[in-house]
């Protein structure tokens, strides 16, 4: 039976055994890096065997990243900002609502274990320290059940095309955790979407197309 997890006292450190390792270089341990700018390290009890109970992750990210999608099925998380602005959403399962909140240096978020939830940058650029009260904390992302999911199952299960479906996603071919995937695609699609939908060209007082200017 794994201890990880919250424990009472330090039942895992024995007097016989000696002082245990208690000093380490986080950032020796990369969880995901996306670039030099947006990265995340992570210390658990895998780097120091004595520290059940809790883990730590320090994340940096720039305007246009975010921290995808996903939950964690074994633990809370706690985000202070240390720098820079963010915005942490946060689906309730309870009352099926969505819920935005837009953190500075020195405030937190805390997300309830299973939650549904991500992060993305408002400044242009951001770190976050963030806690979790499991030492060998576990998540599911959201590109892994996109990818992963057959999209028949979609097509099954809300009435869409399976076709589409996999078209939309055949871009995720592996696991995110600091999106976009792949920036030349991002930039070609989704930013020229949004480009059109928002941006208004007037030519003698009247309205044309972006594409057309």
């Amino acid at each position: 039976m794994s201890k990880s997890g919250f424990v009472p006292d330090n039942s895992n450190i024995k007097k016989s055994s000696g002082t245990p390792n208690l000093s380490v270089n986080y950032k020796q341990n990369v969880l995901f890096k996306r670039n030099d700018q947006n990265i995340a390290y992570q210390l658990t009890s895998t780097q120091l065997p004595a520290m059940l109970g809790g883990a730590f992750v320090d994340l940096y990210m720039t305007k246009g990243h975010m921290r995808e999608p996903h939950w964690h099925p074994n633990a809370w998380e706690l985000d202070i900002v240390v720098s820079g602005e963010v915005e942490v959403s946060i689906l309730d399962p309870d009352t099926s609502s969505m819920h935005n909140y837009r953190i500075k240096e020195g405030e937190v978020v805390f997300i309830p274990m299973g939650w549904w939830h991500w992060i993305e940058p408002l400044s242009e650029a951001a770190h976050l320290h963030l806690f979790f009260n499991n030492d060998q904390f576990e998540s599911t992302e959201g590109s892994d059940v996109l990818r992963l999911t057959p999209p028949i199952v979609f097509q099954k299960a809300y009435g869409v095309s399976a076709s589409e479906v996999a078209e939309a996603v055949a871009p995720i071919t592996d696991t995110v955790i600091i999106g976009p995937p792949n920036h030349s695609y991002y930039q070609k699609s989704y930013l020229k979407d949004e480009r059109d939908e928002r941006i208004v060209v007037k030519i003698n007082e009247k309205v044309v197309p972006a594409e057309d200017k």
